[in-house]
């Protein structure tokens, strides 16, 4: 692939999927290595933050609430073998809202597919960069998959019980739109 997309909490998953390609291309099994992309959850984003400022170093913080449990983590131990293996494969870092993961998620469910939360950032992060040009739509790109719908379930009833509503930009919009959420 051109592209390589994992979901990012401790980031071993990173380091380790990108040194794999690294030592294909070291024992001549490949001659190019994909671009490595790390997806974090604007909720729990250190590698994202840092990447933003040239991976200047990691600064812990304390991971918000987010729907992707699994990546919830605010101080990554595998960090420093996750930046040596972008920097090598001209890696990206990338960062999904809960919306973003939330709709990444439904819309990929209607092709069959039944993905975790982490997987939805994954793949809401390509669609990210697949919008603003950075992954071309002549590129070929793998989304890493960590864990099957079913162990997040809780996930998927709670999205498919109250979806949310895209609506215009005016109050009367959002009201109509409201109308019968809202409690009595």
């Amino acid at each position: 692939p051109d592209f390589v997309v994992i979901p990012g909490g401790n980031l071993g998953n990173v380091s380790a999927v990108g040194n794999g390609f690294l030592q294909m291309r070291e024992l001549g099994l490949t001659d190019r290595v994909p671009r490595i992309v790390c997806a974090q959850t604007e909720q729990a984003n250190p590698l994202y933050r840092s990447y933003q400022e040239g991976f200047a170093g990691l600064m812990p913080m304390t991971a918000g609430r987010t729907l992707a449990t699994a990546i919830q983590i605010g101080n990554p131990v595998s960090f420093d073998k996750a930046v040596k293996v972008l920097k090598e494969t001209n890696g990206i870092v990338e960062q999904a809202s809960e919306a973003e993961l939330a709709q990444a998620a439904v819309t990929v469910d209607r092709f069959g597919f039944f993905n975790d939360p982490q997987t939805a950032v994954a793949l809401a992060a390509a669609m990210k960069l697949s919008r603003s040009g950075v992954i071309s739509n002549s590129s070929r790109v793998a989304v890493i998959s960590t864990a099957h719908g079913l162990k997040f379930i809780d996930f998927k009833v709670r999205f498919h019980q109250n979806p949310p509503v895209e609506v215009d930009g005016d109050v009367n919009a959002v009201l109509r739109a409201l109308n019968g959420r809202l409690p009595a």
